[in-house]
């Protein structure tokens, strides 16, 4: 009976331990050029971008140096509008 007594509350305090850490996470970002496409129309001409291209920009900025080295892609993302569009964002233009 003892044993038990003993056993149960030490239970309960590695449980509430166990859940109570905060076990940091990370979202790897998975490169897709197709996110930007609510960029597009502020990529290629002189149209403000929007809160949700902006968005996108910043969680795709860790793949803009992969975008860069595919040459089907280097031309939008190496063009001014989309210096422009990162400048707009807020997003600082890769040097890769």
């Amino acid at each position: 009976m003892m044993n038990k007594l003993f056993v149960f509350p030490l239970v309960v305090v590695v449980a509430l331990l166990v859940m109570s850490t905060n076990v940091p996470t990370s979202s790897a970002v998975t490169c897709n050029v197709l996110e930007l496409a609510p960029c597009l129309a502020a990529m290629t001409s002189p149209a403000p971008p929007s809160r949700a291209c902006c968005t996108k920009l910043r969680e795709q900025k860790p793949c803009l140096c992969q975008y860069k080295k595919d040459p089907t892609l280097r031309g939008y993302v190496d063009s001014p509008n989309a210096r422009r569009v990162a400048s707009t964002c807020g997003v600082a233009f890769p040097t890769c």
